[in-house]
């Protein structure tokens, strides 16, 4: 039953990123893809992950600590279940802080983890809780 609900309220109060996620899922749908918890799980040829509402991109379980991505993956979908729209911000502060060369290189001179953001670091913890498994925090 809390699947059924996770489903809902993804596909209703967080369609606008569920609906990015099945774009990201459609151009990668030569790829393995599973359920995880309610989520569709697409292992994609990245080294790192996405979240978008109802799908999750991770790397392949071949990949060292695929598993740890998997848990903070899922924590941005419950922070989608929380957010439901306002989620667009949180994607934004995130994608700045994995993908502009400004904060990689903030993060590589100071020696910061990438959960030194607070969203990925909200990710991470609310991964954890979620799933009783260990989130990447590096």
């Amino acid at each position: 039953m809390k699947r059924v609900l996770f489903i809902i309220v993804q596909c209703t109060w967080g369609l606008l990123q569920t609906l990015i996620g099945l774009g990201f899922f459609l151009a990668n749908r030569k790829c393995s893809h599973r359920m995880y918890r309610g989520c569709i799980d697409t292992q994609w040829n990245y080294h790192g992950g996405l979240s978008l509402g109802l799908f999750i991109f991770t790397p392949p379980d071949s990949q060292p600590n695929a598993d740890l991505i998997r848990v903070h993956e899922y924590g941005h979908s419950i922070q989608s279940l929380l957010l439901g729209p306002l989620m667009f911000f949180i994607g934004i502060i995130s994608i700045a802080w994995g993908d502009l060369p400004y904060f990689a290189r903030m993060r590589r001179t100071r020696h910061l983890p990438y959960t030194a953001c607070f969203v990925e670091a909200w990710a991470s913890h609310w991964g954890e809780k979620a799933t009783g498994q260990k989130a990447i925090w590096e």
